[in-house]
């Protein structure tokens, strides 16, 4: 049984990669450190056990990145995907400390696996975990419990005590049993609000009720909202999350990665109405996936198909659910429930508006169409070959961009703009300092581990002086 009289020296609230990296630090410069983690301990890890890799920046080649990513071109390709709606300090921050992420996850045994080539487009930005997230958080877990840090799982805090910027216990569920914890320093990193429907509700009505959760069913946002509730600087659009296409025949919550479908640049993408909505190629995969998402969440009943043919089908990553085939439009819109009239338009439209060009699948390649609205401006190819192919989509929501603000020492704001006196946060809980809209393959993991390590550092400093 847990010494709940002990006065720790730092609580961390969250039990995924950013509370990980935040006990860690906090341990390794001689804090006492608990950490309370809502799940059970098979389901441990929050949305970090359904990662696979990490956006870093490296100025040379490493073992497992290769040629060269630089600030600037991070800073670019960031400010791209959001529109500008970043704190341009905070994410220079997280870029420019990017570079030694690999290697402290390295000290906590995370093995990376050689750079990969192929769909994915990305053997030069990102670094892969050697059996994925699942392996990480496992050595995570593994680091701590060697340094000494004490685990509670089942264990849900459910209030910390804020008075004028200062915290200074937490109310918590441990196994179904009331507890109080004291502690000098508190890092919040228990995610969003992404699972609690009842919260999205708020900002989407119904369409909430059709959003598959792709991560942790114990992403409720409690902390969030409770911090905020006292008095904790509001950061982030409540509305915008990180969110893809996924297969409409996922689990509604915790289908992870796999449920993902990787086929729009290479297709056309139609609503329930089958209306094209959006241009398919407008960038490359890694920096516009997870718009599609929103665009999908957008649309009636949340739904979308993406259809093309037997060419584009080794172009990208298959489909754990196998896609509907037919030889004839007509018969694949019929397969799909849409208007087999109007699909057979819609293709006949599109064939109609491609312009010859020579495909190149990893890069922006001249394959375009031309006087269709919306255009689709690369990767064009006429849908032509049976058999034809659909798969049928939804939005997957990975987390929400609600936030409280942080400032760069991951020390959280008050609303009258002073720091508070020992609350700290990292990862999900905080991404919408950096992160206003769009995201980054990659980009959550870099800031959960920065400023995890940040936060740990900072407690600890806080605790033990």
């Amino acid at each position: 049984m847990p010494d709940f009289d002990r006065l720790w020296d730092v609580l961390v609230v969250g039990g995924g990669n950013a509370a990980l990296c935040a006990a860690i630090e906090a341990r390794r410069a001689g804090a006492s450190v608990l950490v309370a983690e809502h799940a059970p301990r098979p389901l441990r890890g929050g949305n970090s056990r359904h990662t696979r890799n990490l956006r870093a920046l490296h100025p040379a080649p490493t073992e497992v990145q290769t040629e060269s990513y630089l600030e600037e071109e991070y800073w670019d390709d960031l400010l791209k995907v959001t529109g500008g709606r970043t704190d341009e300090h905070l994410a220079r921050t997280c870029i420019r400390a990017s570079q030694h992420a690999p290697g402290f996850l390295r000290s906590c045994g995370v093995v990376f696996q050689p750079s990969l080539s192929g769909t994915l487009s990305l053997s030069r930005t990102n670094a892969f975990f050697l059996g994925g997230g699942k392996a990480l958080v496992n050595a995570l877990y593994r680091t701590a419990e060697a340094l000494g840090i004490e685990i509670l799982y089942d264990t849900e805090v459910q209030h910390i005590a804020v008075q004028e910027g200062f915290a200074s216990e937490a109310v918590l569920s441990h196994h179904g049993f009331p507890q109080r914890v004291r502690f000098k320093a508190v890092v919040a990193s228990a995610g969003g609000f992404q699972a609690n429907r009842d919260w999205l509700r708020e900002y989407w009505g119904e369409a909430a009720d059709n959003f598959q959760i792709r991560g942790t069913p114990y992403a409720q946002g409690r902390i969030l909202k409770d911090l905020l509730g006292q008095g904790v600087q509001q950061v982030g659009d409540p509305t915008q999350f990180h969110a893809v296409c996924n297969d409409a025949r996922a689990p509604m919550e915790d289908g992870g990665l796999a449920m993902r479908l990787d086929c729009t640049p290479f297709a056309i993408v139609v609503n329930r109405n089958v209306e094209r909505f959006y241009d398919e190629g407008e960038d490359t995969w890694p920096k516009r996936y997870a718009i599609w998402g929103r665009l999908i969440a957008k649309q009636p009943d949340q739904q979308a198909f993406a259809i093309t043919d037997s060419k584009a089908e080794r172009n990208y990553l298959p489909s754990v659910f196998p896609p509907a085939r037919a030889d004839s439009i007509p018969e694949l819109a019929g397969m799909l429930g849409l208007d087999p009239a109007k699909l057979e338009r819609v293709v006949d439209d599109y064939n109609a508006a491609v312009r010859p060009g020579t495909f190149r699948p990893q890069v922006l390649d001249d394959c375009r169409t031309e006087g269709l609205t919306p255009p689709k401006s690369h990767w064009a190819r006429r849908i032509d070959t049976p058999p034809f192919i659909g798969h049928p989509m939804r939005p997957g929501i990975t987390f929400t961009f609600l936030s409280v603000k942080v400032n760069d020492r991951a020390r959280v704001m008050m609303a009258d703009g002073r720091p508070s006196a020992n609350i700290f946060a990292s990862g999900e809980i905080m991404s919408g300092n950096i992160l206003g809209q769009g995201y980054l393959a990659g980009f959550g993991m870099a800031i959960g581990t920065v400023f995890g390590r940040i936060a740990g550092e900072e407690a600890a400093r806080l605790a033990r002086n």
